[in-house]
């Protein structure tokens, strides 16, 4: 997969950021049932932890503990969420450093973070694993606020084409 594809994920991650800076602090922190991580805050936390544990921990071995501790999830907002998705932006650059042509070599190793289990799939699934998951999770956030009476900006993949 070409790099510009990634960098139309960061794009449209961008427009929510964008959107998200313009949220009540309180709703940024909502909690609302019905949605799989509860507010936007920890919805955007569980999708960069999701590349620091695909990409950064089983396919480039820097983490055997990529999730972001309590503590420190509890103080974040969209400037930290941003630091957080420019670490994962990072961990996307050396994934391409380090794989280039062979990014459909299948790996098969432990799962850093459930020690007994392994995986058998190519650095490229797993970067598609982790952007297709986003998107998912995206989609939530979108919905989330719209619950919350907001008006969320078009995220598709589409608005890169203008």
């Amino acid at each position: 997969m070409d790099r510009i594809v990634y960098d139309w994920v960061r794009q449209t991650r961008g427009v929510l950021f964008d959107f998200c800076n313009e949220l009540d602090p309180k709703d940024f922190t909502c909690e609302l049932s019905g949605f799989g991580w509860g507010s936007v805050r920890k919805t955007f936390v569980h999708i960069a932890d999701c590349y620091n544990a695909w990409l950064g921990a089983f396919v480039l071995g820097k983490s055997d503990s990529p999730f972001t501790p309590e503590e420190e999830l509890a103080r974040l907002d969209i400037p930290g969420i941003r630091r957080k998705f420019e670490a994962v932006d990072a961990l996307v650059d050396d994934l391409y450093e380090q794989w280039g042509d062979g990014m459909l070599q299948p790996l098969h190793r432990t799962i850093p973070w459930r020690e007994k289990e392994t995986l058998t799939a190519s650095p490229l699934q797993l970067l598609m694993h982790t952007i297709t998951h986003e998107f998912h999770h995206k989609g939530q956030i979108v919905s989330m606020t719209r619950h919350m009476g907001y008006l969320p900006p078009d995220t598709d993949l589409l608005i890169t084409c203008e």
